[in-house]
């Protein structure tokens, strides 16, 4: 269950626990190495062998898609679509623009351009989550990725969860995999008979496709771990609301956390109660008792202390359940995404925002910010510089060459005004 601090101590023991310890025993990179040398013939063993169903073709066909569709129902569809609309939305605004300028004869810009693929690792196992697809997706399509990857593990049955089809297909997927695991990691990264090797691979994955993340030379967006909530509330914030959010955290998976931080006891104590009731009828008890241990209440002094805290603490999600949110906002320096007042749940996020909910955790908040099509660009820059342009600097270019020692700098822009001596 639950406990209640007094302090800000046992946050900082907590912190230190948090801490997304990435270390291989040389297991995943075995499988790495496997999947590397024998390709397809490696990740059929491996499917085989995690997902217990013998897979041929690793591709899913239109076939699939279209009969996914049938077994999907309307509203699911329907509510596939609004959050797709809402993401689009939002990270369209995301999107830089290229530009150039000039100044005293030299034409200098910037090319922003898409990468040439982008490889989604989509979970399955406990869920299936087709709004990470959406998520994960959307922001390299509308950016001008032409090849999205999507890797998600198969059923007893060879097949992908119909919702996670329905939703690649909403969010532009160009392959979809029924692979998964760290073996579908290497896929992505190395390339096998059936699957092209991609520039770039995203999506939350378990313990195994993290490290297999890490250790592979395709880049990915950001170290991951287990999912997390902070709530900092004051005493006459909704004790009911609060519960319920830290419960819909919790129930993500067993090492998930979900934290309070409140200056009133009374409110913290409503809220265990509100916990408390809410375990005897929901689901994934078991999920949720054990998550809720990794987190807890603190009683602290202020909210002032409560927003250095969580600025320490870096959550992924952080809720400010308090009167006048936006007074707040400037003052977060570290978080990977915040939801202001009592009417925006976390699980706004996870749907219909429109904010990406693929987002750094385990305070690497502190470095890393939410995926967004920055993830999915690449830019280079460019200079055209007339003679003029290049007389009105030669004397800096040759004081800067000389100071470095590196003369043939110097030489290189004299040669071009030798005809006018």
């Amino acid at each position: 269950m639950i406990e209640i601090y007094d302090g800000s101590k046992a946050l900082f023991e907590k912190n230190k626990q948090r801490k997304v310890l990435l270390e291989d025993d040389g297991y995943v990179k075995s499988i790495l190495l496997d999947v590397e040398k024998r390709g397809d013939e490696a990740l059929r063993e491996y499917t085989l062998k995690f997902d217990g169903v013998k897979i041929d073709d690793f591709l899913v066909t239109r076939d699939e898609i279209v009969e996914a569709y049938d077994n999907v129902d309307t509203e699911l569809i329907e509510a596939l679509e609004t959050s797709a609309e809402n993401i689009e939305d939002f990270h369209r605004r995301e999107i830089p623009q290229s530009f150039l300028f000039e100044k005293k004869g030299i034409t200098s810009g910037q090319m922003i351009l898409p990468l040439e693929s982008a490889g989604i690792y989509v979970p399955g196992g406990r869920a299936a989550y087709p709004s990470t697809v959406l998520m994960a997706a959307i922001p390299p399509k509308i950016c001008g990725v032409p090849r999205i990857v999507a890797v998600t593990p198969p059923g007893k049955d060879g097949r992908c969860n119909d919702a996670v089809l329905v939703a690649s297909d909403i969010a532009g997927v160009d392959e979809i995999y029924k692979v998964g695991g760290a073996q579908a990691i290497a896929a992505l990264s190395y390339g096998t008979e059936s699957i092209k090797p991609v520039s770039k691979i995203v999506g939350p994955g378990n313990r195994f496709v993290a490290m297999a993340k890490k250790l592979v030379e395709t880049p990915t967006e950001f170290p991951a771990g287990p999912s997390e909530v902070m709530i900092i509330a004051e005493e006459k914030s909704n004790p009911r609301f609060i519960a319920l959010d830290m419960l819909a955290q919790s129930e993500h998976d067993p090492m998930a956390s979900a934290y309070l931080l409140t200056t009133s006891k009374s409110l913290a104590e409503k809220v265990v109660i509100e916990i408390e009731n809410e375990l005897k009828i929901l689901p994934r008890k078991e999920i949720l008792e054990e998550s809720l241990k990794r987190g807890g209440i603190f009683i602290i002094l202020s909210i002032d202390e409560a927003i250095e805290l969580s600025n320490s603490f870096a959550p992924e999600h952080l809720e400010l359940m308090v009167n006048n949110p936006f007074s707040l906002l400037t003052k977060i320096k570290n978080a990977g995404s915040v939801f202001l007042g009592e009417y925006s749940p976390e699980a706004m996020g996870d749907y219909v925002s429109g904010t990406n909910h693929v987002l750094p955790t385990s305070g690497f908040a502190k470095f890393y910010s939410s995926l967004s099509v920055d993830d999915f660009l690449k830019k280079y820059t460019f200079q055209y510089v007339t003679k003029e342009g290049l007389k009105t600097y030669r004397g800096t270019v040759s004081t800067l060459a000389r100071s470095e020692g590196l003369f043939a700098h110097e030489k290189a822009v004299k040669v071009r005004f030798e005809d006018e001596k």
